[in-house]
């Protein structure tokens, strides 16, 4: 197996020579990209309204410019784009976003990101995002669903740091395989790691390899064969238990879904096999518990409507 290898904390991308980059074919080429945001609160005829304040990048990673259809002084909704669509060997994406004190943004992708299968050399991609959620602020992280094909190899890596009273909401939501194609998921190997602190104590740690090989991938106390995994996460809610209870009632009521809490983090699990149902399933868990993390109710990005 071949394990992706993170570029060096002191590595600028945009330096790097031809020759350590994606213009090579053999196990040392690598596409870097990289982004990073910061989005702050600011004082506007004495209102609050939240800013995109720094925008740096490097390589095939942007953002449109910020929307605000929820009004100016609410959420500050952006959109990260990826223009190539999906990681082949040796990609590295690299995605920070800091949200300052008293800041609201929400992050979502405008289309599936799709994981190809690895080169000839087995090089493996990798994603790495790392999500700084300050005092008083409060993050909404809800990506589009990932599609790993068959023979992908990879690591994923979502960090993300609360500080004080930070709120924040997300999921992640993949799909192995492609059953429309009859092109199931029988090689490769993924890594994906999750970490969330708030004021750098641990919440929540997970590691999760998938490797189709493995005894777990289709064992009952595993993956038990589902191609379909999602994970909602909440931090920062009044009432958790109200919210699960909430949960349970207005879910239509299905043994591929589950709810629970553990140390201040509810937590909604899907495992089967549509992503379709994943995806409406987090989408109706959101709509739900956003009114009562932010006190406003659920605005759908456009993007998701195109």
């Amino acid at each position: 197996m071949t394990i992706f290898t993170p570029l060096a904390a002191n590595v600028d991308p945009g330096r790097e020579s031809a020759n350590d980059s994606g213009h090579r074919f053999d196990t040392g080429r690598r596409w870097a990209a990289s982004i990073e945001l910061g989005f702050e609160s600011r004082r506007e005829q004495l209102q609050p309204v939240t800013r995109l304040t720094r925008r740096r990048h490097y390589g095939p990673l942007r953002v449109q410019k910020p929307f605000y259809p929820e009004g100016k002084t609410r959420c500050c909704h952006v959109y990260l784009l990826h223009p190539p669509g999906g990681l082949v060997s040796g990609d590295a994406l690299h995605i920070k976003a800091n949200i300052q004190t008293g800041a609201h943004a929400l992050l979502t992708t405008p289309a599936a990101a799709k994981l190809y299968k690895a080169d000839s050399h087995g090089v493996a991609w990798g994603q790495h995002t790392q999500l700084i959620v300050e005092d008083g602020a409060t993050l909404e992280w809800l990506p589009q669903e990932t599609l790993a094909f068959d023979g992908s190899r990879g690591e994923q890596t979502t960090t993300i740091d609360l500080s004080g009273s930070a709120r924040c909401i997300g999921w992640e939501i993949l799909a192995l395989g492609r059953p429309v194609g009859d092109l199931p998921f029988v090689s490769g190997h993924l890594e994906q790691r999750f970490r969330l602190t708030r004021d750098g104590r641990p919440l929540w740690i997970e590691r999760q390899p998938m490797d189709p090989k493995h005894p777990r991938f289709k064992g009952p106390w595993g993956q038990g064969g589902s191609t379909v995994q999602g994970t909602l996460w909440v931090v920062g809610l009044d009432d958790e238990s109200e919210a699960i209870e909430a949960l349970r009632e207005q879910i239509t009521v299905s043994p591929r879904w589950a709810v629970t809490r553990r140390r201040g983090v509810l937590l909604l699990r899907y495992l089967g096999n549509e992503r379709n149902e994943a995806w409406a399933i987090c989408q109706q868990a959101w709509e739900i518990l956003r009114p009562r993390l932010t006190g406003y109710e659920a605005h759908i990005p456009r993007i998701w409507m195109t």
